[in-house]
C-alpha cells in the first residue's frame, strides 16, 4: 500500500532529482555501450535509476512484467525527461496478508480495507503483475503512455498502482474492493 498523496503534490526537489537522474543516464551511456551493446540507453537508465531509487526491488515481479516496466522508464527517461520509481511491486502472501489486516485494524471494517488494499489471493502484487510507482508525475506519464507497454492504472482512487495486462486495458474500478457489472474484479 502506498501512502494516499494528491495527485497534484510536487516536492521542490523532485525537478533537481530527474535532472540529475537525467544527467547520469547521459553520463553513464557511453560506458553502458561497452557493456551492453545494442542496450546502452536501456543499461544507462537502469543504473541511473538505481541510484535515485537504491530501495527500490524488481525482483518477484514476473519476467514480462519487469521488462514492461524497463521498457516504460526508459522510454520515459530518455524520450520524456521522466523518472518511472517503483515503491512495491511483488509481496509474498505473507506480506500482504499482513497489509490487508493492518488496514482492516486501521479501518474498522473489511469493506473499508478493501477500498485500499485486497487479501493475498486477490492481490494482483502477490501474482507478480501490480505495480506501485513514484513520483506522481511518472505516475501521469505511464497512465498516458503505459498502454504500449501493456501498463494500465486499474483503480480511480490509487494514482499510483499500474498493472500488466498484455491483453489490453483492463476495465478500470473505482478501487481494489470494487467489482464491474460481470461481477469479477
Amino acid at each position: 500500500m502506498a501512502l494516499h498523496t494528491s495527485r497534484a503534490t510536487v516536492r521542490r526537489r523532485d525537478p533537481v532529482y530527474r535532472a540529475i537522474t537525467r544527467w547520469l543516464a547521459f553520463a553513464l551511456a557511453p560506458l553502458a555501450a561497452l557493456v551492453a551493446p545494442g542496450r546502452a540507453r536501456h543499461t544507462a537508465c537502469q543504473w541511473a535509476l538505481r541510484m535515485r531509487f537504491p530501495a527500490e526491488n524488481l525482483a518477484g515481479l514476473t519476467p514480462a512484467t519487469r521488462a514492461a516496466f524497463e521498457a516504460a522508464r526508459t522510454r520515459a527517461l530518455w524520450s520524456h525527461g521522466e523518472l518511472l520509481g517503483l515503491t512495491s511491486g511483488f509481496r509474498d502472501a505473507a506480506t500482504q496478508a499482513a497489509l490487508y489486516a493492518a488496514e482492516v485494524e486501521r479501518s474498522g471494517s473489511v469493506a473499508a480495507a478493501r477500498r485500499w488494499t485486497l487479501p493475498p489471493h486477490e492481490s494482483r502484487h502477490v501474482a507478480g503483475v501490480a505495480l506501485d510507482v513514484r513520483p506522481a508525475e511518472g505516475a501521469r506519464w505511464l497512465e498516458e503512455h503505459g498502454a504500449r507497454h501493456g501498463l494500465y492504472r486499474v483503480y480511480d482512487n490509487e494514482w499510483w498502482h499500474f498493472e500488466y495486462c498484455p491483453r489490453g486495458r483492463p476495465v478500470r474500478l473505482p478501487h481494489p474492493g470494487a467489482v464491474h457489472a460481470g461481477g469479477q474484479r
